[in-house]
């Protein structure tokens, strides 16, 4: 780490949970991020801006005036310009050490698992069913940490999913309930609703990179931000899981 490295996160190092060695580790990270939209906005920002070494950006969509009541990362003059390109330049400017890879199509099935398995962990912010049950699945085959977010309204969703032997996976939570997608352009979103998810995404990203504090895996933390309540499910692992079941799910 070079002087002007320990200058920028300076504030983090002075943290006993993350110090020096925590800061080494983030810098040596890689993360692949699902969707550049209101979840993912934040999440690659904070994530950037933390000094995570390496960011995977994953999303075939175009920024729309649509998207820029809640997706912060995007401006309006970069309407019409792929996400992946847009989100490039906000993180850049933020943080030029982060180096961006960017995939502006979607990953599926061998090119999905290969780059679940290269990266460190996994920060989910996609907006439907079948990509979360894909990202799940690639996740608990590599054993890859995932971070997995949703908001909806205004409502919205976090937790921890280890991929490893015995915890539960995102398919223990939905099983194959999750035919029903509920989108933002279908029924609306408070905007700094998914800002508040997406940063809780990065802090539990780095929580798991740098082995600091107590992540939430087996737990499922629910926000009515209408009402300004939280509440923690703990989840388990479900033993007719047809996913995570089979690697040793009790």
């Amino acid at each position: 780490m070079n002087d002007q490295q320990l200058l920028r996160y300076s504030r983090q190092i002075m943290l006993p949970s993350i110090d020096f060695l925590g800061q080494e580790r983030l810098l040596a990270s890689r993360v692949l991020i699902i969707g550049l939209g209101g979840l993912g906005s934040p999440a690659a920002m904070y994530l950037a801006a933390a000094g995570v070494g390496e960011l995977v950006l994953v999303d075939y969509d175009r920024v729309d005036l649509s998207n820029l009541q809640r997706q912060i990362v995007h401006t309006s003059d970069r309407i019409g310009m792929l996400k992946v390109d847009s989100a490039e330049q906000t993180l850049t400017q933020i943080n030029p050490d982060c180096r961006i890879l960017k995939f502006a199509a979607k990953l599926e099935d061998d090119a999905l698992l290969e780059q679940v398995s290269r990266a460190d962990l996994v920060v989910d912010g996609s907006d439907n069913f079948a990509t979360r049950f894909a990202v799940n699945d690639a996740c608990v085959a590599t054993q890859t940490p995932l971070v997995s977010g949703a908001a909806i309204r205004t409502e919205g969703q976090i937790s921890v999913f280890s991929g490893q032997p015995g915890d539960p996976c995102y398919r223990c939570l939905y099983g194959a309930g999750g035919e029903m997608d509920e989108t933002c352009s279908q029924n609306g979103v408070l905007a700094p609703l998914v800002g508040i998810i997406g940063s809780i995404q990065a802090i539990e990203a780095i929580k798991v990179l740098t082995a600091a504090g107590t992540p939430l895996t087996g737990r499922l933390m629910l926000l009515d931000a209408l009402h300004m309540e939280w509440r923690t499910v703990n989840l388990k692992a479900d033993p007719k899981c047809p996913i995570c079941s089979s690697r040793g799910a009790a």
